[in-house]
């Protein structure tokens, strides 16, 4: 069976006309300290039968701590990770900053084999990259959101 996920990808072009991606970086010790590669677009996991874009819009929220903006979503695609994972992703421009409050938790035995549990937030930091740095940051399995979504709004 097929693990689902969903997500938002949101862009904005600056003054410059640079594309610039809001992503989050992973949080936990196992990302602590790692920046290249490390990062990640809000989603999550949903379950057969459950509408994804409800999905990626409940993850955004959960893992941004704030409601996604109220602009239009448009589907960008879905996108096989090397996990085999498929991620189903939804794109928005937005205008207005985006800002980061405070990501639901998960536990985990930390250190490993120590016997103690202990909660970690599943993003510990969220920014706007221009699209040439959010693509040395992302996960490699994300990195092609860049391409979908450069051809989508047809960028070199």
């Amino acid at each position: 069976m097929t693990v689902t996920s969903a997500g938002v990808l949101l862009y904005r072009t600056d003054d410059a006309g640079v594309l610039q991606l809001w992503i989050v970086h992973m949080g936990g010790p196992f990302w602590a300290r790692k920046d290249e590669a490390a990062w990640s677009i809000p989603k999550g996991e949903y379950v057969e039968g459950e509408d994804p874009y409800k999905a990626a819009l409940r993850e955004f929220e959960e893992e941004i701590g704030a409601p996604p903006p109220a602009v239009e979503y448009e589907l960008l695609g879905e996108f096989r990770q090397p996990s085999r994972k498929l991620i189903t992703v939804y794109a928005a421009e937005v205008s207005e900053d985006v800002t980061f409050v405070k990501s639901n938790t998960f536990e985990l035995e930390w250190p490993p084999r120590s016997g103690k549990r202990q909660q970690f937030p599943e993003v510990d930091d969220a920014r706007w990259f221009p699209a040439s740095v959010a693509e040395t940051k992302l996960v490699k399995g994300q990195r092609p959101l860049i391409g979908a979504l450069h051809m989508r709004l047809r960028r070199p």
